[in-house]
């Protein structure tokens, strides 16, 4: 099951000379879930969590302007949120209100921005995740999670994203991938 899956990502890591950080992300379109694996040692982790999601309705692809979800490996770049309250809405990353008065608002609560480290994949010229400014975050209407229905990013509810957005550190790797977690990629 997710050992097929951690042989993939470690291939890629090494390809790409990525070091494994401490925590992995592996978010699954197929499932709608995101699974948060603690490194034990080398390449054996314990599963801490599985988070339900929501992918792209436009499906997975890597080019800009596609509204889709991006593939492959990435990273945490930057996150937006510390210490604020649950219910704040960000435009352009900045606080412009709370979800009480925008109740469907497109991003809300925490943003977790990611980057992509697969050069020609998810990362550089039509194909970059960052550039895309695609996120882990939360929204205002929670009913869509589950089912794919965001724009490319990874949406959260409130109650997984805030305490999801304390413990995970910028740098986390996050592999993203059309798979179910019980396959083999």
């Amino acid at each position: 099951m997710i050992h097929n899956l951690l042989h993939t990502i470690r291939e890629r890591c090494e390809q790409n000379k990525i070091s494994l950080t401490p925590v992995l992300l592996i978010a699954s379109v197929a499932d709608q879930r995101l699974i948060v694996l603690h490194k034990k040692i080398e390449w054996s982790f314990s599963e801490e969590q599985k988070i339900i999601i929501s992918t792209s309705r436009f499906g997975v692809g890597q080019e800009s302007g596609s509204e889709k979800t991006p593939l492959g490996l990435h990273r945490i770049a930057e996150k937006f949120g510390d210490d604020l309250p649950a219910g704040m809405v960000f435009k352009g990353r900045k606080v412009i209100g709370t979800v009480e008065n925008e109740p469907d608002a497109a991003i809300a609560h925490r943003i977790l921005w990611l980057e992509g480290l697969e050069p020609g994949l998810n990362r550089g010229g039509e194909v970059d995740t960052y550039a895309r400014y695609v996120y882990i975050h939360g929204v205002g209407n929670e009913s869509t999670l589950g089912k794919p229905a965001s724009r490319g990013c990874l949406h959260m509810s409130a109650s997984d994203l805030i305490p999801f957005y304390n413990q995970i550190p910028i740098g986390t790797l996050i592999w993203v991938t059309k798979s179910r977690l019980d396959q083999t990629n």
